[in-house]
């Protein structure tokens, strides 16, 4: 993995014209339960540290712009950037257009970068489990092809991506019931490979495993990087909401020129 202090960069094969960054905790202004780099003014922390830490993220990895900021509701939804409104209610964007950042933020749950390998389409989705279940990585990449090519669905072919997974929990650490197993195991018999038996009738859920398969019902194996983090046990460098509950998030973003 390449990274700088604050920050981690995707290690993938992404066109020189696409740019991508995961943030850590560290490098901002936050205080206590929030410290110190969290951008997130949902959580409870100080709405003016929170926006100096959004300048700071701005400054340091050069944004073109200020990133498209979601009302993230663990949905399946998925919208055009450029035309977005502040605080949209959405999982997941994409653009075609450069100067535009697509953004998500995670703390436990999984964040998927995708860029297309000729670097003209970009998306930032937000998956946890429920995400997952929904489909909002199929819905994500399906809108975003539609937006490079309406003819590519009509022809049922799909256009090479390359997909960054981010930061998560780790497969030794999401602990889920019995009902989230069957739910995904009702929609896939595929998604067993993702679950172990663990204590007290709950099962370990691998969100890495999860979307991999998701991404293989859509055609893409190959070009899968990242998931092997895991936000729970590395403290210093990532949020956690199951470890800690109260405390911030890391900003997942892409743009390209």
């Amino acid at each position: 993995m390449n990274k700088a202090e604050h920050w981690l960069a995707p290690d993938w094969p992404a066109p020189a014209t696409i740019h991508a960054a995961t943030t850590l905790r560290t490098g901002g202004v936050s205080r206590g339960a929030y410290a110190s780099l969290n951008p997130a003014l949902h959580v409870g922390d100080n709405d003016e540290r929170v926006k100096t830490n959004r300048q700071i993220i701005k400054a340091m990895l050069d944004l073109p712009a200020e990133p498209v900021w979601l009302h993230q509701i663990h949905s399946n939804l998925a919208v055009d950037a450029a035309k977005s409104v502040p605080l949209q209610p959405a999982d997941a964007s994409f653009s075609c257009e450069s100067g535009i950042v697509c953004a998500v933020m995670t703390a436990d749950c999984l964040p998927l970068l995708v860029c297309n390998t000729a670097g003209t389409h970009i998306a930032a989705i937000h998956a946890g489990w429920r995400g997952l279940l929904a489909g909002v990585i199929s819905t994500t990449i399906t809108a975003m092809q539609i937006l490079s090519d309406p003819s590519l669905c009509k022809r049922g072919a799909r256009e090479e991506l390359l997909i960054w997974l981010g930061p998560a929990i780790g497969p030794d650490c999401f602990e889920v019931g019995a009902e989230v197993r069957k739910a995904f195991l009702e929609k896939s018999a595929e998604f067993i490979t993702a679950f172990k038996k663990h204590n007290n009738g709950k099962w370990l859920a691998d969100i890495y495993q999860l979307a991999r398969i998701d991404l293989a019902a859509f055609g893409i194996i190959d070009n899968v990087y990242g998931g092997h983090f895991c936000t729970v046990t590395e403290h210093e460098r990532f949020y956690s909401y199951r470890r800690e509950t109260q405390t911030g998030r890391m900003a997942s973003l892409i743009w390209r020129e």
